[in-house]
């Protein structure tokens, strides 16, 4: 398959993400103490906490490996989306593609510089603390559901082919 004529306009939202997530870190690293909290509402605080683990802070006391694992994995992964961009499709799966790519990127800035992702965003309830995230986590939760979405399309589309 030729590559999509305008592939290359998709690393733009991800380098949009990759600006925003790096300068929320930024801003929250010069603004609060590891481990310091401010309450924003009564379900949602920042919080500076930093994850040498991945998601849900999974293997975050597994010394070394996890930091080179995980960015292997980033870059695998970055290589792959960037293929299947140029290979083109609808802008609901280009733009799941993008997000997901620029929010890998912003954690494996990271994980590169500092070994270990800044996290700062935290919802709580009731004493119930969902686990602290960041602008790249969100981009790659928003961009797999966008995903998700465009292949419930493309299964529609077939099944109307087929009858």
């Amino acid at each position: 398959m030729a590559d999509s004529p305008r592939w290359w306009a998709w690393l733009g939202l991800s380098a949009g993400v990759v600006a925003a997530d790096q300068v929320s870190k930024l801003a929250m690293m010069a603004a609060f103490r590891e481990g310091e909290q401010r309450v924003i509402t009564d379900f949602f605080s920042l919080v500076l906490t930093f994850n040498t683990g991945m998601a849900f802070s999974f293997l975050r006391d597994v010394a070394g490996w996890p930091r080179f694992f995980l960015s292997a994995v980033a870059i695998a992964a970055g290589a792959l989306i960037i293929w299947l961009l140029r290979r083109g499709g609808d802008r609901w799966y280009c733009a799941g593609l993008a997000l997901i790519l620029g929010g890998a990127a912003g954690n494996l800035w990271d994980r590169v510089v500092l070994g270990k992702v800044v996290d700062f965003l935290l919802f709580h309830w009731d004493g119930w603390y969902y686990p602290a995230f960041n602008v790249a986590d969100s981009a790659i939760t928003v961009g797999a559901a966008l995903l998700i979405f465009d292949s419930f399309g493309r299964r529609r589309d077939r099944s109307q082919a087929t009858h």
